[in-house]
């Protein structure tokens, strides 16, 4: 796309003014009629002095794209936009849309002179994978509808879309362990005791080790075979019963979001690829985006 390419297109409105135009020639040349051609060349010179008053319209416009939040397939992103006038004028009646989509667009009825529109455009996301958007259109036609002028603005902007989330929402019954942990269990065997590991604020003061905080060390927390193993849970790609990949990236996506609900510690196993157990929110989404970009 070359930058800031501005094109103009006929409308409805231009057939209907046109038609207008045609009645107004035929009464004046038929009738005879002085009014009838006073008419017709009013509006013949209003007709074309709007083309060039559209154009400068959307003349010193920019764009700049924000960040577009990750989503599921199915669902609709939204790309915040900034639109920057810096014009001594006013810019009225536009219509921002992603270049290529004629139905979905955002309107801005003013831009003052020297300052910036915000607008979100949203668009559906109905691929996963990793996507960009490489342009946004401005459009407008004003002062009276005759044409509408289009402004191409290059901007670039990469998003993530997740694999729609579908299938059982019941998470596995039988949790997997890493190699590491099969060793630890291995070692340690039951509900026997397997070590301290540093205490985390916000954690359970029941299994703190007391008598090492009395002894003047710091806060510990002692960890159980059991416990440790229990809390664990691999979602294994392999472990799906389907047989189409997308099906599979769908349910493990939904186990995702439904371990993060139940503050159940989570790892990934895909085929080459081992996200080790974890919670909380960059875990999540980097689970999910592990899953959008698999091959």
């Amino acid at each position: 796309m070359r930058p800031n390419r501005t094109r103009w297109k006929f409308t409805a409105n231009t057939a209907a003014f046109l038609f207008v135009v045609l009645a107004m020639l035929y009464a004046g040349s038929s009738q005879q009629n002085a009014a009838a051609y006073v008419l017709l060349f009013a509006l013949t010179s209003i007709g074309i002095v709007s083309i060039p008053h559209a154009v400068l319209n959307v003349s010193g416009l920019s764009g700049r794209a924000s960040a577009i939040k990750p989503t599921f397939a199915g669902q609709e992103a939204n790309l915040p936009v900034e639109i920057s006038n810096a014009c001594r004028s006013d810019r009225v009646g536009l219509k921002v849309r992603l270049t290529g989509m004629s139905h979905d667009f955002e309107r801005l009825d003013r831009i003052p002179a020297g300052k910036a529109t915000r607008a979100t455009l949203r668009f559906p996301a109905a691929v996963r994978g990793e996507h960009e958007v490489q342009g946004i259109s401005v459009e407008t036609s004003y002062p009276i509808g005759v044409v509408c002028v289009e402004k191409s603005l290059p901007v670039s902007q990469r998003y993530v879309v997740y694999p729609k989330p579908a299938g059982d929402p019941n998470l596995p019954v039988t949790t997997q362990q890493s190699a590491h942990d099969r060793r630890e269990t291995a070692i340690s065997g039951g509900d026997e005791f397997a070590g301290v590991r540093g205490y985390i604020p916000g954690e359970s003061q029941r299994h703190i080790d007391w008598k090492a905080v009395a002894r003047g060390q710091s806060l510990m927390t002692k960890q159980f075979t059991a416990e440790y193993d229990s809390g664990r849970l691999y979602l294994d790609f392999r472990a799906v019963k389907s047989r189409h990949v997308e099906d599979r990236l769908s349910q493990l996506a939904l186990w995702i979001i439904e371990a993060e609900r139940a503050r159940r510690p989570y790892g990934l196993r895909l085929p080459n690829v081992e996200v080790p157990p974890s919670l909380g929110d960059s875990h999540f989404h980097h689970c999910l985006r592990t899953l959008a970009l698999f091959r």
